[in-house]
């Protein structure tokens, strides 16, 4: 089976160096620091989106790029200060390469910086690719970097599950016909009231009892 992980939210608890960087952004063009709990609710679509959310609508294109550079230069710096996995993540992804299952990390965050936050962690070994908000013509919920996987590994949608903690997750299994696996503890759980997941777990260990059962049915 294939299991393509969101990376924000769902391995790794970003949360403070996201707001810690956002906010050295607003330092950096003269504004006010803004509230951590908002910073995480516009999480999700990407850098750029990101920067035009915490800027707000008065700020210009020019303005939203300059941010957007600064705070990726400034991220990427300080990406692993604080940023740990999830409780029970590292026994979840040894469980699932040990039973022989494909992972693949596809994110909205940049490639580079998604590269270097799961080697740093010692997670690289046991994913067979990740995949960034750059990395395609589209981001998620487009299905192009799902569609990509599966076709690379040669896996049907039948096959696979896309595993994250948002609405843009569920919506881009949906897109490539593929389960969609919500977790509760991300960083936007109230979404599954709306788009809603094939399975919603609260434990790491939950997705593998669900992965084993599948495989034996």
């Amino acid at each position: 089976m294939l299991i393509v992980f969101d990376l924000d939210g769902t391995l790794i608890d970003s949360a403070k160096d996201l707001a810690i960087s956002m906010n050295a952004t607003r330092k950096h063009l003269g504004m006010e620091p803004l509230d951590p709990e908002l910073i995480y609710s516009f999480v999700g679509n990407g850098a750029a989106v990101l920067v035009k959310r915490a800027l707000g609508p008065e700020a210009s294109d020019e303005v939203n790029g300059q941010a957007l550079a600064f705070f990726l230069k400034y991220y990427r710096a300080h990406a692993l200060e604080h940023t740990h996995l999830y409780p029970g993540v590292r026994e979840l992804v040894e469980e699932l390469a040990g039973e022989g299952h494909t992972q693949a990390v596809l994110t909205n965050k940049p490639v580079k910086i998604s590269r270097d936050i799961v080697a740093a962690l010692g997670l690289s070994p046991y994913f067979s690719q990740t995949y960034g908000g750059d990395s395609f013509a589209a981001k998620k919920p487009d299905p192009i970097g799902l569609n990509t996987l599966m076709q690379e590994i040669r896996m049907e949608p039948a096959e696979t599950m896309m595993v994250g903690d948002s609405g843009v997750d569920i919506q881009t299994a949906r897109n490539a016909g593929v389960t969609a696996c919500g977790v509760s503890w991300g960083f936007q759980p109230r979404a599954f009231e709306t788009d809603k997941p094939d399975l919603l777990i609260d434990k790491p260990a939950e997705l593998m009892r669900f992965v084993t059962a599948r495989e034996r049915a």
